[in-house]
């Protein structure tokens, strides 16, 4: 596509040319996720980046201002959100190894945990709103990525996204007198049994 063509495409959605966004989609997603991918290494995390700027881009489209061509826009945003997605998952890492660190300074009796976190997850997990609760079980128990779940129920993978947020904090909240690696640490013991 050349730099005309880009010009008067993103013009086009500009103005809410629905047609005009699918031919950009179509054009340029398949080498968007395989951009994403050599960051990430992860097919299905870089797919959803990928979708997640289109859904984005749509959002923004009247706001935006492309400087450079649309291609090398659409390749640099699609990059930085892969830089930003390998921070926060660093941030991560490094908060659960400094909870590590401090779980194994402070003795606890395993068994008496473990038992009464069993139950109040199961407890905490059944208090759900029930669209909430299937959204919650496709996800963790049934190891469904959004997208999965999303065809599956006749959803947006934003509102799978928005429910699996609101189910999580529902959980910390009410499981929180427990030491959060070790929720999650015996949560992922649960889910695969």
């Amino acid at each position: 596509m050349n730099t005309f063509d880009e010009k008067n495409l993103f013009e086009s959605i500009q103005q809410g040319d629905v047609k005009a966004f699918e031919k950009l989609f179509k054009t340029y997603y398949g080498y968007l996720c395989s951009f994403a991918t050599k960051f990430l290494n992860n097919p299905d995390s870089a797919e959803e980046i990928v979708q997640e700027f289109f859904v984005k881009f749509w959002e923004r489209r009247s706001d935006l201002s492309i400087e450079t061509s649309l291609k090398n826009y659409l390749f640099r945003s699609v990059k930085n959100l892969c830089l930003n997605h390998i921070k926060h998952n660093n941030i991560k890492l490094q908060h659960a190894k400094t909870v590590l660190a401090e779980t194994e300074m402070q003795p606890f009796n395993n068994s008496y945990v473990e038992v009464h976190l069993a139950d109040d997850i199961a407890k905490s997990i059944e208090e759900l709103p029930e669209k909430r609760r299937e959204i919650f079980r496709l996800s963790r128990e049934e190891g469904l990525k959004y997208r999965e779940i999303a065809e599956k129920l006749n959803l947006s993978v934003k509102t799978v996204e928005a429910q699996m947020g609101l189910a999580i904090k529902s959980l910390r909240d009410k499981l929180k007198k427990y030491n959060t690696f070790l929720f999650y640490f015996l949560f992922a013991k649960i889910k695969k049994a």
